[in-house]
């Protein structure tokens, strides 16, 4: 499933990649995230943190526990966000680029990437996975708002 959009936050664009680089707020903002903590370095240089998180689609509900890296840094233009979980409802594993663009008195955060699914989860249909990525990425961004304002 691919992904794309962005979402306007009024911070410039240093200071938005300096947040959503933070893993304290990175699992503060992540719906269902239970913990996010650093694991260290990859073989190719990714930060790499250890995450657990709940998922609920539908009826179908389950805890994940993965990984999240930040790859490819290039502040405070892009970063490659990569994600991989299992849990006993299936798995998922995604990968995308989160690009800040200043724009106004703020910054247009674009981010473009695939989501793959498979298990249980994938059952519950294509539909009802795009409308539950888009509802997951806004309530994302709006807690990133409020924890940026919470940071000022």
């Amino acid at each position: 499933m691919k992904i794309s959009g962005s979402y306007e936050l009024a911070l410039p664009p240093a200071r938005a990649y300096t947040i959503l680089q933070d893993p304290a707020i990175l699992a503060r903002c992540m719906p269902g995230c239970d913990h996010l903590n650093r694991i260290g370095e990859t073989e190719d240089g990714h930060v790499a943190y250890e995450m657990k998180m709940k998922m609920a689609i539908s009826s179908v509900q389950g805890l994940f526990a993965g990984t999240v890296k930040l790859a490819d840094p290039n502040e405070p233009s892009s970063f490659r966000l990569i994600v991989e979980g299992s849990g006993k409802i299936g798995f998922m594993k995604g990968e995308g680029v989160l690009t800040f663009v200043e724009s106004g008195a703020g910054t247009d955060v674009r981010y473009e990437g695939e989501v793959n699914v498979g298990g249980v989860i994938a059952g519950v249909g294509q539909r009802l996975l795009d409308v539950t990525a888009k509802h997951i990425i806004k309530k994302f961004f709006g807690k990133v708002v409020g924890a940026a304002g919470e940071m000022e």
